[in-house]
């Protein structure tokens, strides 16, 4: 049987018995067993009633949570001239074309989001066995495929969230730090529930929600009610 530090198993109490809490209970208990001596992340995850395997029931978007994410986000944009100027003037970390695609290539992958203009995505396509894994492939439905970098650039530096279904129909994601307070956090959770309910596919059937939880990055999970989540309470 596993043993848990004195950390956890305080957590882990503090938990026990409940389940499918309140979105602001669950924003409280959350935040206030995050005792690390760093600042955690606070993460959701949803499960989901999709197949994403099936073209008609993939769930992905983008959402900017109203407290942003706690993260410096490293923006990298693939384009040339005067867009390639428009990226660094917004804040881009990393701007480049054929140049930034060896560099990729080559192993170094210093960025969490990845922009690219419409004429350069012959050249970052030769990436998609290296970026596609680690879901930074840029995607026009996501709004990083796009001539306007500079909002992207700022959507991204500012929080803005992306978030897709993975194979068993799980979406989750970073939606906040302990030291936010616990109504940022209940806000942040609210907005990423309502950008996954708006991003509900064609193909789905029966519940879509099912299960919803929330945790800090060293403590254990909180179950949410969904209809609490969904503000349908």
């Amino acid at each position: 049987m596993a043993k848990f530090g004195k950390r956890t198993t305080a957590a882990r109490a503090a938990f026990e018995g409940k389940h499918n809490v309140s979105v602001g209970e669950a924003a409280s208990m959350v935040k206030d067993n995050a005792k690390a001596k760093f600042d955690e992340s606070i993460e959701i995850a949803m499960q989901l009633g999709v197949d994403p395997r099936h073209a008609d029931q993939m769930v992905r978007g983008t959402v900017n949570l109203p407290h942003g994410t706690g993260k410096t986000v490293r923006v990298a944009v693939f384009a040339r001239g005067e867009k390639a100027e428009e990226a660094k003037a917004a804040g881009a970390d990393i701007v480049g074309a054929e140049d930034l695609m060896e560099t990729v290539q080559g192993g170094t992958i210093d960025f969490d989001r990845c922009i690219a203009t419409p004429d350069m995505m012959a050249v970052v396509g030769r990436l998609g066995k290296v970026l596609g894994p680690r879901n930074l492939m840029p995607n026009p439905r996501v709004g990083t495929v796009t001539m306007d970098v500079k909002e992207a650039v700022e959507a991204a530096k500012g929080g803005q969230v992306q978030f897709k279904a993975e194979k068993a129909g799980v979406v989750h994601a970073g939606i906040g730090k302990a030291s936010f307070t616990a109504e940022q956090i209940e806000e942040n959770m609210k907005a990423f529930v309502d950008a996954v309910g708006k991003a509900k596919p064609s193909g789905a059937k029966g519940t879509y929600m099912k299960k919803i939880s929330v945790s800090s990055t060293m403590g254990p999970g909180v179950s949410v009610d969904v209809a609490s989540a969904t503000g349908n309470a």
